[in-house]
């Protein structure tokens, strides 16, 4: 039932030891003094016994157990060399019966005592009664604790074991949220990050199903535009002209399968990129070193890039290789869709979350309506698989990140492709200009 590195093992021992330890120092002193109350009450009667004898008054006074106590009191005069005496108790035992005695100052001047002796076995034998009871009272309630503890540990755990048989009563096809408002306040920030976790896991899954459908329909289209064009070539003789024309369309619709197969390539190695330990780096660096690369591309292809980054410092615990990833998928797109004689723009800034990073171009804008995210999805006749925005998107998942795409709002035609990072794992560093 408990294991080694079990809390609930670790919380019944403390609770038991606390509250054991608590019992027994109360039990204690409630015993110590309900001893000392009675133990002192014989000793004042011993001292209010002398004080009669030498006021010459009746030494039961009131005393509604006269027999009992005439009976079991001695009271003899002493003489002793020792002067300083002035209230001296102690007790004996003997023949299993305990004395209790007084030796009190009659004449100072003569070294004359009264010596007051007292059989109080019956007081100390309902000491011994109580000292008994108070030990019973503890083992009960020792036991009673330990019922509680048990109890108490069990209700802990239960909301535990009620997320366990959820979680273990799902699979991929039947993912269902869990009801944080049935849970305890305490576990309502664990119910919440496993409905995030959740969640993830029935993107993954629809993404990984797109994924397989999407690579079906992708394959099997040029595989039917081959063998029909084969069919087609072999219905009658040609030259050796029109043979080799139709080996280069052929070749041609296998490179597009081969730019297929190079991209779901490219998610299973994004996947293992997931598990590589993030490294600290310099985001800023990194944007300054992309835009340096592409710069000259775009040049190439008479648009341009410009470049704005703030702060000038940005670290951040990452997977390099998905940052890349994704600045790269960005400033791809934008370049492609963006128009001769316009521009692109990268920029970074800081921002109430951390740091936003944007490419801004002046293309012909998306369609709201399509989810550019999903799997073998194109905006525009450019060419492409359409599985660049379902890389970018899962490395940011993986990166904590948020990606997002919308239009311009400024006038001008164009999309801003967004990547926010997380400033919880981040921090800005100070660089002088």
């Amino acid at each position: 039932m408990l294991t080694k590195q079990s809390i609930r093992k670790n919380f019944l021992i403390k609770l038991l030891i606390s509250s054991a330890s608590l019992i027994l120092i109360f039990s204690s002193i409630l015993f110590l003094f309900i001893e000392k109350s009675i133990y002192d009450d014989k000793h004042t009667e011993l001292v209010n016994y002398a004080q009669n004898i030498i006021h010459n008054e009746s030494i039961f006074q009131q005393d509604e157990m006269f027999s009992e106590n005439f009976l079991s009191l001695n009271v003899e005069i002493i003489n002793l060399k020792n002067t300083n005496i002035t209230n001296e108790v102690y007790s004996k035992t003997i023949k299993k019966r305990t004395y209790l005695t007084l030796i009190y100052p009659y004449q100072l001047d003569s070294g004359v005592y009264l010596k007051l002796t007292k059989d109080i076995t019956s007081t100390t034998l309902l000491v011994k009664k109580i000292l008994n009871y108070v030990f019973i009272i503890n083992i009960a309630g020792f036991i009673l604790v330990l019922i509680y503890a048990i109890t108490l540990s069990k209700m802990l755990v239960r909301p535990i074991h009620t997320l366990n048989k959820k979680l273990s009563n799902m699979n991929e096809h039947l993912m269902k949220p869990i009801e944080t408002q049935s849970l305890p306040l305490e576990f309502e920030p664990l119910g919440e990050t496993l409905n995030h976790l959740i969640s993830r896991i029935q993107n993954f899954v629809k993404y990984q199903k797109e994924l397989f459908i999407g690579t079906a329909h992708e394959l099997k289209t040029p595989l039917a535009v081959i063998k029909l064009k084969n069919q087609v070539t072999l219905i009658k003789k040609r030259s050796p002209e029109e043979y080799i024309e139709a080996l280069k369309v052929t070749n041609k619709t296998i490179d597009e399968m081969n730019i297929i197969v190079s991209n779901i390539l490219n998610i299973g190695r994004q996947e293992g990129a997931q598990l590589d330990k993030p490294t600290e780096v310099d985001v800023i660096s990194l944007l300054k070193q992309k835009a340096d690369d592409f710069k000259l591309l775009a040049s190439n292809e008479g648009k341009e890039l410009h470049m704005s980054f703030e702060p000038n410092g940005f670290m951040a615990m990452l997977q390099v290789s998905l940052l890349n990833q994704i600045i790269q998928n960005f400033l791809q797109n934008a370049l492609k869709f963006t128009p001769k004689d316009k521009s692109v723009t990268l920029k970074s800034q800081l921002d109430d979350n951390g740091l936003l990073i944007q490419v801004i171009d002046e293309g012909c804008g998306i369609d709201d309506g399509v989810d550019l995210f999903a799997p073998f999805k194109r905006q525009g006749n450019k060419q492409g698989v359409g599985l660049g925005l379902f890389l970018a998107k899962s490395a940011a998942d993986a990166l904590g990140a948020t990606i997002k795409l919308e239009n311009r709002t400024d006038g001008i035609d164009g999309t801003i492709a967004s990547l926010q990072l997380n400033s919880k794992l981040s921090c800005i560093i100070p660089r002088n200009n």
